[in-house]
């Protein structure tokens, strides 16, 4: 008879499946010891002894394991086959070791997925619990405590307002600030690319993009205004092209190796936008059902018979042709790889997910994402084309390059192909041309391109760079992840990373008086000496002294610095984003109330922080650290997407008719800056700089027309998107077609227009029907020439200036035709009353009698017509 221990009772009702009844299996709830959250659980004056407490809601576990001892003389601790596993069952026998009494003995087991052979097989082969393990773990666990408990009091005394500050979730944070003060550091580059669509002999159109002018190759800057672009553009226009060279090349795409913990997390959050924390959950509950094999793991081999039953399934599912020629081996890459577990992959390798039938959808849509990954690691490679195709002019002035490929065979990516981080377009096929033959223009276009910023982390970026520099472990990427979000250092917004003030704050600390333990290097190499340790090569107390040796006296030196001196440290560091650039070049330090004052960083006596005077008690002015005052970026209410090339900044705004961009602030010089409306069906969500800047830079010119050399121009007006040739205004259909559109394609559109009545516009159709008026018609917000207006009859009220047409209801347009009627006396007044008198309305002859009608309102009266009050009523 035995006792068996795993972590969790899913876990355990799993594993009762597969033993027989000489087995008790219960679950221990996680770990059942920890140190107390106070000072002295770990003391480095007593060569760091660890006083650990059986936490209160693990007794009743720890009692019903020892319960179960006395009729049972084997305990065998079956946790997970990691380092945490190994501290779990570590901490089991030591707090059971007053009922493992003498002839009863102890076992440590481990299975990589709990399956019915993988479980009895572990059965066979008993081990003692793995002491280098443990002590790895007592390493960072004493490392982290006395991190958190020593370096926490500091932040609470030195920055008031900060929470606490953890070993590695701190550099985390770092790299998350760091990477937001770039973004704002930024400064965007305007440039140009033209693009010209080609047709072959055949009628195949292509497209080909500028590569060589004036016989000079370009380099991505070498095109900077719309004016170089134009001249650009004539430059292909005026020449004649042929096909100078096609290049086709044959290429080969391997598979990706199956899922480790971090590859797996990045690929549930491009695909699924799946948080770390959400995902490893999703992951337990496979793993504990017997799906999966263990989910914490930074190895990527796979399991010889898994290799074989994948070719197996391969084979019968897509074909031999399918299955290569050998079985695939993959050799793990990262940086300080631990215990070298296997990948993660599905036990059955023919349970596809059509099989298994999960009602849950993240675990759901997770299997699927592995069993594909894996069943796509020992497929046969993908088999492509690739072309490059060269059109120049014969005396070698311009260049234009088509690039494409086509896929012969797909191998695996018939099962499966990696998400990106990136929005790079895929190339796509080109049609057959030939060396020689000439190709027609169908239209030359310049497009406005803007350098962009780099990109904020999200929980999959993060991760790839946090296991690139060899920070963390797979079974703390979720944690650490949660920790600073916990804290409020750091939100997520579109599945984005930004860093609070607050954690903006605790990073300036720690990187002015702690800078060595947030270093990247630092904390790597701190964990490959764990690394060590667990692989039994080094002493971890010997890496806790060397630490804390520095570590302490680092802690000393902070011990005389006053509030003010910290805060003086952190405003210099945070400078660039506390007071950004004004737009009218005055000194983003100066107070905006009494000029003369410097604008600083204080505390408040509540905790937190914020910018005040420096003039303080005679100037009063303050304002949140995260807000701008009437010379800062974008004041409380705003967004700031970057900078533009001159250095000013573009913000996200809400305004009164809703969200728009601008550049720069209002000042007395300037005081409306330039601003433009997000068009219908742009989310503010969606903005970043490189919009904002098309949106401000409208109307966009597109060239001179062939006709006549006016200029052509793109732009969005009142009434949507448009080209404009001189005073002609001609719609086109789509928002996007503005920044895109081609002289080709605008010319054709004007031309359109123009068929439509020769110097007059097209009878122009109803911005809206707002409904039924009361005696019969429409009611409709119209176009006109000096603003929209509602019709109704013979009726047209202007709206008023405030009132957008697309806001504008039913009820409010009546109420402004009633008034335009009662104005203009007559038979205008006539039929607004009468839909007040249903008798009256219903008696054709009285309806054909605008006298009597219009007796009531007296709308003849000049008097009565004055009356705005009367009419509205």
């Amino acid at each position: 008879m035995a006792v068996v221990v795993v972590e969790s009772p899913a876990k355990a009702k799993t594993i009762n499946k597969y033993l027989g009844p000489d087995f008790t299996v219960l679950a221990s709830y996680g770990h059942v010891r920890d140190l107390p959250a106070k000072d002295g659980s770990v003391d480095p004056e007593q060569d760091f002894r660890m006083e650990w407490e059986v936490a209160s809601e693990s007794k009743k576990h720890v009692r019903a394991i020892a319960e179960a001892l006395k009729s049972d003389d084997t305990l065998i601790l079956a946790t997970d086959p990691d380092r945490e596993g190994e501290a779990i069952s570590w901490h089991l026998k030591e707090a059971l070791a007053s009922s493992i009494k003498k002839g009863k003995t102890v076992a440590r087991v481990t299975f990589n997925a709990i399956t019915k052979d993988a479980v009895t097989r572990a059965m066979k082969e008993p081990r003692e619990v793995d002491e280098a393990l443990v002590e790895a773990y007592l390493a960072r666990r004493a490392l982290d405590y006395l991190v958190g408990f020593t370096l926490s009091p500091v932040l609470w005394r030195k920055l008031p307002g900060a929470k606490s500050a953890g070993r590695v979730q701190s550099v985390c944070l770092r790299l998350i600030v760091e990477r937001e003060m770039e973004i704002e550091a930024f400064r965007a580059q305007e440039y140009w690319t033209v693009k010209a669509v080609l047709v072959t002999p055949r009628g195949q159109e292509f497209e080909a993009q500028l590569t060589v002018l004036g016989g000079k190759k370009l380099s991505k800057f070498d095109i900077p205004t719309a004016e170089a672009a134009e001249l650009a553009v004539k430059a292909v226009t005026s020449r004649t092209l042929t096909v100078k060279a096609v290049e086709a090349k044959p290429a080969t795409r391997n598979p990706w190796p199956p899922f480790m913990t971090s590859t797996l997390q990045q690929e549930a959050s491009r695909k699924y936008g799946m948080g770390a924390k959400a995902c490893m959950s999703a992951a337990q509950r496979l793993y504990e059902a017997g799906h999966i094999t263990y989910m914490r793991t930074d190895g990527i081999d796979i399991a010889p018979e898994a290799v074989m039953a994948a070719r197996d399934e391969i084979k019968r599912r897509f074909g031999a042709n399918y299955v290569p020629d050998s079985p695939r081996m993959y050799k793990n890459k990262a940086k300080n790889a631990q215990e070298a577990h296997e990948c993660i992959r599905p036990t059955d390798m023919s349970a596809g997910p059509e099989k298994l039938r999960l009602v849950e959808a993240d675990q759901k849509k997770l299997y699927e994402l592995i069993w594909k990954r894996t069943i796509a690691s020992q497929m046969a490679a993908a088999r492509l084309e690739r072309t490059a195709v060269d059109v120049g002019s014969a005396d070698g002035e311009v260049m234009l390059r088509a690039n494409g490929q086509v896929v012969l065979f797909d191998g695996f990516l018939a099962v499966y192909d990696e998400g990106r981080d990136d929005d790079g377009e895929d190339e796509g096929r080109l049609p057959q041309v030939m060396q020689g033959e000439g190709v027609e223009k169908r239209g030359v276009s310049p497009e406005q391109h803007f350098t962009q910023p780099p990109p904020r982390y999200t929980e999959a970026t993060l991760v790839k760079r946090m296991e690139e520099l060899g920070i963390g472990r797979p079974s703390t990427y979720a944690s650490i992840i949660g920790t600073i979000q916990d804290r409020e250092y750091v939100r997520k917004d579109k599945n984005r990373l930004i860093p609070e003030d607050k954690g903006r704050l605790v990073t300036a600390f720690l990187t002015n008086y702690f800078r060595r333990y947030v270093d990247f290097d630092f904390t790597a190499d701190l964990e490959t000496q764990l690394d060590d340790v667990s692989a039994g090569e080094r002493d971890y107390k010997e890496v806790l002294a060397r630490f804390w040796r520095d570590f302490s006296a680092a802690i000393a030196e902070t011990a005389d610095l006053r509030i003010g001196e910290v805060l003086e440290k952190i405003d210099e560091f945070l400078g660039p984003h506390l007071y950004p650039a004004r737009a009218d070049g005055s000194d983003p330090r100066s107070c905006p109330v009494c000029g003369d004052g410097r604008l600083h960083l204080k505390t408040a006596r509540s905790g937190g922080a914020f910018i005040g005077c420096g003039n303080y008690p005679e100037c009063r002015y303050t304002r949140p650290i995260g807000g701008g005052d009437e010379g800062g970026m974008a004041g409380v209410d705003g967004k700031v997407l970057g900078h533009d090339p001159e250095g000013q900044p573009i913000s996200l705004r809400a305004g009164r008719f809703g969200p728009y961009v601008q550049k720069g602030e209002a000042s007395e010089a300037n005081p409306k800056p330039p601003r433009a409306s997000l068009p219908k069906g742009w989310s503010p969500e969606s903005m970043d700089l490189e919009r904002a800047l098309q949106l401000l830079n409208l109307p966009r010119p597109i060239g001179p027309h062939p006709a006549d050399g006016v200029l052509v121009e793109a732009g969005i007006g009142r009434f949507g998107p448009y080209v404009k040739h001189g005073s002609v205004y001609a719609n086109v259909p789509d928002v996007e077609e503005v920044f895109t559109i081609g002289m080709n394609r605008a010319v054709e559109v004007l031309a359109q227009k123009a068929t439509r009545g020769r110097g007059t516009a097209a009878p122009a159709g109803p911005l809206r029907v707002l409904g039924e008026h009361p005696d019969g018609g429409e009611v409709q917000v119209m176009p006109g020439k000096y603003g929209p207006y509602v019709k109704w009859a013979k009726v047209n009220a202007t709206l008023p200036k405030g009132m957008e047409p697309e806001a504008v209801t039913l009820e409010e347009a009546l109420a402004l035709i009633v008034e335009k009627a009662g104005k203009a006396g007559g038979k205008k007044a006539a039929k607004p009353k009468a839909a007040a008198k249903p008798k009256a309305a219903a008696k054709p002859k009285a309806a054909a009698k605008p006298k009597v009608a219009a007796k009531p309102k007296a709308a003849a009266k000049p008097k009565a017509a004055a009356k705005p009050k009367a009419a509205k009523a």
